[in-house]
């Protein structure tokens, strides 16, 4: 934008344009990030009571800023900081904040107050909202709202947790097929209560299905006198109500969408979808995928403590187990181990191997599954490609570990041993990276959830059975 369109702006406008680039203030260093003397001298502010300083250190914060110290500041201290900057939490502040963080401010201020929030956020930003409140503090909430926003919420609700519906935004325009060029401009600019931001209008037919859409581009450039049905684009991507989210974020991604129509069992359009909701559920989807493999469950540092420990220790129980599988395998070859302590000490290193070798196939998988990469159609030329590729990382890391032992331990037939383990054990792990969250997948269990307790397992008791049994063979041990 040239300093010609800027003349005429408001100064806050230009300054909201200009923010970016603004050097390092008392409250951002240069990295955007709030500065710790800054955050520290509102704590010392709260601790000493003193609201009016809070408000003025808070007060020229953008609204994610002031969402980001709320993320910052002990638990404790929230509800004092919400109360000092009572009339700067508006839906700007409440929309940026963390979920759990949110929900604990939400539980915290009485139903009314809520209500009010709520009926100022966009469908979908409510529905965030209230969906983890209690059902008594929903009911609550829902109970001081409007009608209408009551009724817009509530049929939200209604939808399974992470679909279409929960996501989708009801403020859209849409008009008839008929209408032309002008006419359409002509009510964008008369009629007040339509939603002021949007990328395309929606053509519908007699009955509210969508047949085309304009993109306002189109709109501006276009002669008055053109119908729309002339100039619309045919060729839409519709999202069912009911589709996950995960998978509305793949058709954006693929097909380049800035929105797109939400289509009830009928075909009628019932909201619509923007990009901007998408980019949060492409980075909620990536992160999850990568706790999910680890099982450290959510993975959000304002999660509390409890649920925490619940998530983690769930997974590590089921590891134990797995752990003493494995060793009951090494307790077949206890005598074997007795005669040559030196197996002991190198066995570790072929299971380690096969684990890493594991979860490196693991983690290709499980993201072609999520991206749509890996279908039915290709199972199989995947399948043959990781196990091309776990032979030969194999036979090189095989090369290497057989060729190292029998040079340092001068024994020829330890250092052939434990290559061949490590080669069998590698092509094990292939195949169960691969075979492993595939099977899931088929059986419609996520295959990020449990899909490395599986290929640790069986990279774990392969790789101790190969190279102990293998040992006992040759007639090494």
């Amino acid at each position: 934008m040239s300093d010609l369109d800027l003349k005429d702006e408001p100064a806050d406008v230009v300054m909201d344009l200009t923010r970016p680039d603004t050097p390092e203030s008392e409250s951002l260093d240069a990295d955007n990030h709030l500065r710790p003397e800054f955050v520290r001298n509102v704590k010392d502010a709260l601790e000493d009571g003193d609201s009016d300083r809070v408000y003025d250190l808070v007060e020229p914060l953008h609204p994610a800023d002031i969402a980001d110290l709320f993320e910052i500041v002990d638990e404790r201290e929230r509800a004092a900081l919400a109360s000092s900057i009572r009339d700067l939490m508006g839906v700007e502040v409440i929309a940026e904040l963390n979920d759990w963080v949110r929900e604990a401010l939400m539980e915290a201020l009485p139903a009314d107050v809520v209500a009010g929030i709520a009926g100022q956020l966009e469908t979908d930003d409510a529905v965030a909202m209230l969906e983890d409140l209690d059902e008594d503090d929903q009911q609550a909430v829902l109970a001081e709202m409007e009608p209408e926003g009551r009724a817009a919420i509530e049929s939200a609700l209604s939808y399974p947790e992470e679909s279409a519906g929960r996501l989708m935004s009801r403020d859209f325009i849409a008009v008839h097929e008929a209408m032309k060029v002008g006419d359409l401009i002509d009510f964008l600019r008369e009629h007040r209560e339509l939603p002021t931001e949007f990328w395309e209008v929606f053509i519908v037919d007699p009955l509210h299905r969508p047949i085309g859409a304009c993109a306002l581009s189109w709109i501006l450039r276009a002669p008055r006198n053109i119908p729309l049905y002339d100039v619309m684009a045919r060729d839409q991507t519709l999202i069912p109500v009911d589709m996950d989210q995960e998978e509305v974020a793949l058709r954006f991604q693929k097909y380049a969408l800035i929105s797109a129509a939400v289509v009830d069992t009928s075909g009628r359009l019932i909201g619509q979808i923007t990009v901007d909701d998408v980019v949060h559920i492409i980075q909620e989807e990536a992160g999850e995928d990568a706790l999910l493999l680890s099982g450290a469950g959510d993975g959000d540092i304002n999660e509390p403590i409890l649920l925490t420990v619940r998530a983690r220790l769930a997974w590590l129980v089921v590891n134990l187990a797995t752990a003493m599988l494995a060793a009951s395998v090494v307790g077949l070859f206890q005598g074997a181990i007795a005669r040559f302590a030196l197996l002991a000490v190198l066995m570790p290193i072929v299971s380690g191997m096969g684990g890493n070798a594991g979860t490196q196939t693991l983690a290709v998988v499980v993201r072609a599954l999520a991206t749509n990469q890996l279908t039915s159609s290709n199972t199989k030329r995947m399948i043959w490609r990781e196990l091309r590729i776990a032979m030969a990382n194999g036979s090189a890391l095989g090369l290497l570990i057989g060729g190292g032992t029998a040079l340092v331990f001068s024994n020829p037939l330890l250092g052939a041993v434990i290559g061949a383990a490590m080669v069998f054990n590698n092509i094990v792990a292939g195949l169960a990276g691969i075979m492993v969250p595939v099977t899931l997948d088929r059986f419609k269990v996520d295959p990020a959830v449990s899909s490395a307790v599986f290929v640790t397992t069986a990279t774990d008791t392969m790789g101790f059975f190969s190279f102990l049994g293998l040992a006992v063979l040759t007639g090494l041990a």
